[in-house]
């Protein structure tokens, strides 16, 4: 019997010999280091997220998405990059976000982007095995912590100083400020100075993302003839503004609902003889004897390209015009995330992961179907430069909700393959 365990013993380290061997003969030198690092940092890693989820910072709390700026601010200048924060004005009660680079000139130009932010105010950091608990320990504190371990790693290395690297955590990708075109005006300029991009949202699965929908709202306002109910029908009455209303709706589902890619969401709606809608609330008067004479609807819409967005509005558009009898409609359209629509360019990148992915022995990278995918960050910069997203820390669930917790065990996994990748992109 003893002899049988020696034998098992044996053929268990040589097999485990044997894989290490493959897996080194995959690497360099410098990618075996980078490894090697994240390998003997694993416990740093989940306490610097830790930290950072135990400081509450969901958008509106200015001070909270600072301080966990001024966290991950401290960790990029000890290694050698250039970091500043970047205010927002007040009027647009946003925080601003964290900007860094390093001053190399070796390889592709690349821009590395998160956020910091959450929706919700705060349940603090618990282990639980494997499984972290708390707000944002999937969306998008890990991801924030695994693309700065991959530079720690870098790092260490000897490999980050010569590279040419950006980095940005914005503070407010879970609800971006007005006007855009100031939120989002150092990311487009950074965009603007890069070769590529890659996004540290959670990972899904073993996938990346090569495409993700854009996501806007609208707002439809529909008004009739009001007065005794026996009349409604009649040329001098009409049909009201709530069978207008029904109308529409009905038909916008009709005509758009089977469009791959395309949702589009009536959320909220009021209507009677008279109706008000503001925000996320409204109020409505009316008789069961009178026509109603005022409908408004909130909704939203998704779409996976610009094209579609237009060709969408312009279909909406026209079955608005189709009025009932006695009623007018009008529909108005507030753009919020550009869709990240799938390129060449980004399946390229795809495919430089997976190699990595499997260089490494982690199996191969798939893209996911960008139907899985709500709107994002890099969705205002993808149609300046090829990207990926979904390359963060590993996904777990309630996210945008109580209870939310991500798995710990494939971070260094996830960490691994970011180096690596950012490695061989800049060399």
């Amino acid at each position: 019997m003893k002899t049988l365990i020696r034998q098992i013993i044996v053929a268990l380290l040589f097999t485990a010999f044997s894989c290490t061997c493959g897996y080194a003969q995959k690497l360099s030198a410098d990618e075996q280091k980078i490894v090697n690092y994240i390998d003997a940092h694993q416990g740093e890693a989940v306490t610097l997220l830790e930290k950072a989820v135990n400081i509450e910072s969901p958008t509106e709390n200015l001070a909270g998405v600072r301080q966990v700026g001024m966290v991950f601010k401290k960790e990029l200048e000890s290694l050698g990059l250039t970091a500043g924060w970047i205010e927002m004005p007040a009027e647009m009660k946003r925080a601003g976000h964290l900007a860094a680079e390093t001053r190399g000139t070796r390889g592709r130009r690349i821009l590395l982007i998160g956020h910091i932010d959450t929706v919700l105010s705060g349940e603090k950091f618990r282990r639980e095995g494997n499984r972290a608990y708390g707000t944002g320990t999937s969306d998008m504190k890990g991801g924030a912590v695994v693309l700065l371990y991959a530079l720690k790693a870098l790092h260490a290395a000897g490999a980050l100083g010569d590279a040419q690297i950006r980095v940005m955590y914005t503070g407010d990708e879970e609800s971006a400020g007005l006007p855009l075109e100031i939120s989002r005006g150092d990311m487009v300029a950074a965009a603007r100075a890069s070769d590529l991009v890659l996004s540290f949202e959670p990972t899904i699965r073993n996938t990346a993302t090569v495409g993700r929908r854009g996501a806007s709202s609208w707002t439809l306002e529909v008004e009739g003839k009001t007065g005794h109910s026996g009349q409604i029908f009649r040329e001098s009455m009409g049909s009201g503004a709530i069978f207008e209303a029904a109308r529409i709706v009905n038909q916008f589902y009709e005509a758009l609902h089977e469009e791959k890619y395309l949702t589009f969401n009536p959320s909220v709606i009021v209507g009677g003889t008279e109706a008000e809608l503001k925000g996320v609330s409204g109020t409505a008067t009316g008789k069961d004897n009178v026509v109603p004479a005022k409908v408004v609807v909130n909704g939203d819409l998704r779409f996976i390209s610009e094209e579609q967005k237009e060709a969408t509005r312009a279909r909406m558009r026209e079955i608005i015009a189709r009025n009932l009898p006695g009623t007018s409609a009008k529909i108005t359209f507030r753009d919020s995330y550009p869709a990240m629509t799938p390129t060449e360019g980004n399946y390229a990148l795809l495919k430089e992961l997976d190699q990595v992915s499997q260089d490494l022995g982690f199996g191969k990278v798939e893209a996911l179907d960008p139907g899985e995918r709500g709107a994002g960050d890099i969705g205002f910069i993808s149609h300046l430069l090829p990207g990926l997203d979904g390359i963060g820390g590993a996904r777990g669930g309630n996210e945008h909700a109580p209870g939310e917790w991500a798995e710990l065990e494939p971070m260094p996994r996830l960490i691994k393959r970011a180096a690596v990748l950012i490695y061989r992109l800049t060399r």
